[in-house]
C-alpha cells in the first residue's frame, strides 16, 4: 500500500471528502486527485500537516504500521503556517545562533514566570 493509498483509506475512515481534506491541509484538490489517478505520493513537506489533519503519526502514515499502545499523542507535533505571527516567530528563531536562542528562551521563561506570579 502506498502513502497515498493510506491517506485515502484514512480519509474514508473519517468520512472526509477530498474537498474537506484539501481545505484542512491547504493542498490543492488537483494534487490530491493526482495521487489517486497517477498513484503518486504527496511531497515530503506536506507529511506533517497531513498527519495532523488525519490524526496519525508520521510512522503510521509512512510505514503503514500502527502500534495503538505506543501511538503518540497528536499534540506531540505542532503544525504552523509560515504566514502567521507564530510561523514568522519560529522562522526568525531558527535563524538565531545558540546564544541568541538561549537569550530568547530566558526572556520567555521570565515572562511566563511574571504571568504565573500575577495570577496567584
Amino acid at each position: 500500500m502506498t502513502i497515498s493509498d493510506r491517506i485515502f483509506r484514512l480519509m474514508k475512515e473519517k468520512g472526509m471528502t477530498q474537498k474537506q481534506f484539501s481545505e484542512a491541509t491547504g493542498i490543492a484538490q488537483s494534487s490530491i486527485s493526482d495521487w489517486k489517478r497517477k498513484r503518486t505520493n504527496p511531497v515530503s513537506d506536506k507529511i506533517m500537516i497531513i498527519c495532523h489533519v488525519l490524526d496519525v503519526t508520521p510512522e503510521e502514515l509512512l510505514s503503514g504500521t500502527e502500534d495503538k499502545d505506543q501511538r503518540r499523542n497528536p499534540s506531540d507535533y505542532l503544525v504552523v503556517k509560515k504566514d502567521t505571527d507564530l510561523g514568522s516567530f519560529i522562522s526568525r528563531y531558527q535563524s538565531l545562533d545558540d546564544d541568541q536562542r538561549a537569550r530568547v528562551q530566558g526572556y520567555l521563561d521570565a515572562i511566563c514566570e511574571l504571568k504565573k506570579d500575577s495570577t496567584l
